[in-house]
């Protein structure tokens, strides 16, 4: 299975295709979509819906894992963040590409156990469940993969149940 990992972002949206073959997990590819902080807002969603098609269109997963809102003191940061999601979740649709959606938390334990794991901790399981050389760069790119490798587990663990 080839799942798209998304963690969005209005300034930084991270992106990461796993593939999970049988017990394995492998890195397919990973990366960010960056736009400019003083560019409109109408700009800044066109460029993250173009570039989340892009890499619909190129890699081809078979769904997409999405980090779930989570709204904290900011709520002029939470509003943003939740407009990149609709145009990810849009671009995701009009793909006809299936899409999951993960808490932080739910994300923290399934990759490293703990729900209170620190940034560090994931970005370290990330790597090792990959079998990467070094921490996926920049911080964003990371959080997506883990968001994959959530749904590689709880899907994992989805399938035995009904079994």
């Amino acid at each position: 299975m080839l799942i798209l990992g998304i963690d969005p972002g209005t300034a930084i949206t991270g992106y990461g295709i796993v593939a999970q073959e049988g017990h394995h997990l492998k890195r397919i590819g990973f990366g960010v979509i960056r736009t400019e902080a003083k560019a409109d807002l109408a700009l800044r969603l066109t460029k993250i819906f173009e570039a989340v098609t892009a890499i619909i269109q190129k890699y081809r997963p078979e769904i997409m894992a999405v980090e779930e809102l989570f709204f904290n003191k900011n709520t002029r940061t939470a509003l943003a963040v939740g407009q990149a999601r609709g145009v990810i979740l849009l671009a995701a649709s009009l793909a006809g590409l299936p899409v999951v959606e993960y808490t932080p938390l739910q994300v923290k334990v399934s990759v490293v156990g703990y729900g209170r794991a620190e940034k560090l901790q994931v970005q370290e399981m990330v790597r090792i469940l990959l079998c990467l050389g070094e921490i996926p760069k920049p911080d964003d790119a990371a959080d997506a993969l883990a968001i994959a490798i959530c749904h590689a587990h709880s899907h994992k663990l989805n399938r035995r149940s009904l079994v």
